[in-house]
């Protein structure tokens, strides 16, 4: 075995036995015509990785096997068959994302405001398709928990994207700010979620609808997330990039400016920094979230996340 970064490794906070490795090694020699989604179920199974809600973790597997093979710890993996491409996939684009006729005026013209969960296939291909278009750092298939919304007016018409993923395995100002050590932080690191995008259509053109819609997402996310996913979230985080936005419709909606990131992405648990400084912001969705992000763990929870 090539020597390895650190003498242990993790998944999802969960700290891989020797026993759990030579399972994985076992697996990866002895079904050589799996294909790698087949072999993360397979390991998520045996090794009892599921969510709170009971679904198999095979995606964040999946990348974690990568990650494996990458650091040496595993060796047969690039003889496994992929299913499906790797990477980015490309989004099919269609007329029903094209640009409206501009709307303009005042959140009393247009309101009230819906927000619809999306949960239909259409709706799924619809949001993938505004984000290519319209968001400036396009669509990325997130990995992990997430929700996905429609912002709609009254008579119908979507105005805006939200997207709710796992949060940032590490970040220090978010991490220093609650108060976190590392076991503390993997055990109740589901109880934050990342507001990764956020999107309102290029021709919508409504006053303090930026603002107004962070107000009225926090409500909602709450109660949605704990029904998918059986854990209600404490606090919420978010990036600005500071070379297009100031953050005015987060801190407009009462969310709290921490710093800047470090320039990695949300899954760089390795340290391979490579990109800018993001600000960052958090909203707690309880008065006592601090305090209560602070207590020792209360089950397992999942604590992984997708990129920005």
């Amino acid at each position: 075995m090539p020597v390895t970064i650190g003498g242990s490794i993790s998944f999802c906070g969960r700290q891989l036995s020797t026993d759990d490795l030579k399972l994985i090694r076992d697996l990866t020699d002895d079904f050589p015509s799996l294909s790698v989604t087949q072999l993360a179920s397979t390991i998520c199974e045996l090794l009892d990785w599921r969510r709170p809600n009971g679904s198999l973790k095979t995606r964040e597997c999946f990348s974690f096997l990568q990650e494996l093979h990458r650091r040496g710890w595993i060796e047969r993996l690039p003889v496994l068959r992929v299913t499906s491409p790797r990477g980015a996939r490309a989004v099919a684009v269609d007329d029903s994302s094209q640009t409206e006729t501009e709307v303009s005026g005042s959140l009393r013209e247009f309101g009230p405001f819906q927000l619809q969960l999306i949960t239909d296939k259409s709706g799924r291909r619809l949001f993938q398709q505004y984000l290519h278009r319209y968001h400036y750092l396009g669509y990325r298939t997130p990995v992990g928990a997430q929700l996905r919304y429609f912002v709609r007016y009254q008579q119908g018409s979507v105005l805006a994207c939200l997207l709710f993923t796992s949060a940032a395995w590490k970040m220090a100002p978010r991490d220093q700010w609650i108060g976190w050590d590392d076991s503390t932080r993997r055990a109740n690191l589901p109880m934050v979620v990342s507001q990764s995008r956020f999107l309102i259509l290029p021709w919508i053109h409504i006053r303090l609808l930026a603002s107004h819609i962070l107000s009225i997402s926090v409500r909602r996310l709450s109660d949605d997330w704990q029904s998918h996913y059986l854990v209600r979230p404490l606090l919420l985080e978010t990036f600005v990039d500071p070379t297009r936005f100031q953050g005015v419709c987060y801190r407009a909606a009462n969310w709290i400016q921490l710093g800047y990131s470090q320039g990695r992405g949300r899954m760089d648990r390795y340290n391979r920094a490579g990109g800018f400084q993001k600000l960052i912001f958090v909203y707690p969705l309880s008065r006592h979230a601090r305090s209560v992000l602070c207590r020792p763990s209360q089950g397992d929870h999942d604590g992984t996340s997708g990129d920005v």
